[in-house]
């Protein structure tokens, strides 16, 4: 089974580019449903966040995601901590899930990783895939998604890359700047070329040869 990764910046589209695949039946691994799940109400992950950072981060049975965000960014050193945390449960949890796949004989399977490129991670997930958008039109469709405020939105965009250095390390860029059809219509494109390059029929997914 061959496995490549898909990212892309806030708001930039990549997640419904995700969402497109798997309603084509394209297996897509989403790095942030696996960080919840390396969390949820009684994990080894949650016991030893609680331990690290106070067990007031505990919403009912349930981490407080958002608070604990506050606290980690912005702040490298308690972000080390979390992430030595997460991320060797996180990527277990993939490996564990694409041992899933292969078994039922899945030929193809997306990793989707937000921060792909700034954790170095897309050597062993090549090709690439980026959904790429201006940065304007990524400010424009997160304060209409999730009310973020200006500051804290564009800490965020800082955090991450600039646009022209992912461009240039990714293998297929999908534009979304257009409309959510244009945006559907190049992801199938992509995927078409993936799996020629890759050697998988397209009609797996109902794309034509």
């Amino acid at each position: 089974m061959r496995v490549f990764g898909l990212t892309g910046g806030i708001a930039s589209g990549k997640s419904s580019v995700a969402a497109h695949w798997r309603g084509r039946g394209l297996p897509v691994l989403d790095a942030d449903a696996l960080a919840r799940e390396v969390v949820a109400p009684g994990s080894e992950g949650l016991t030893a966040i609680l331990r690290e950072f106070g067990s007031e981060l505990l919403d009912g049975a349930t981490l407080n995601r958002k608070e604990l965000g506050r606290r980690v960014f912005g702040n490298k050193d308690q972000l080390q901590l979390l992430e030595s945390i997460t991320h060797p449960r996180i990527e277990a949890l993939r490996q564990q899930r694409l041992r899933e796949l292969e078994a039922r004989g899945e030929p193809l399977a997306c990793a989707e990783i937000p921060l792909l490129f700034e954790k170095n991670m897309e050597a062993g997930l090549r090709p690439v895939v980026l959904v790429s958008a201006p940065e304007a039109l990524q400010r424009e469709r997160a304060t209409r998604r999730d009310g973020s405020a200006s500051t804290d939105l564009q800490a965020r965009i800082d955090a991450q890359l600039p646009l022209a250095e992912k461009r240039a390390r990714a293998d297929y860029v999908i534009d979304n700047r257009g409309t959510l059809e244009a945006l559907y219509a190049a992801a199938d494109g992509v995927l078409t070329q993936l799996c020629h390059a890759l050697g998988v029929a397209p009609a797996r997914y109902g794309l034509p040869g």
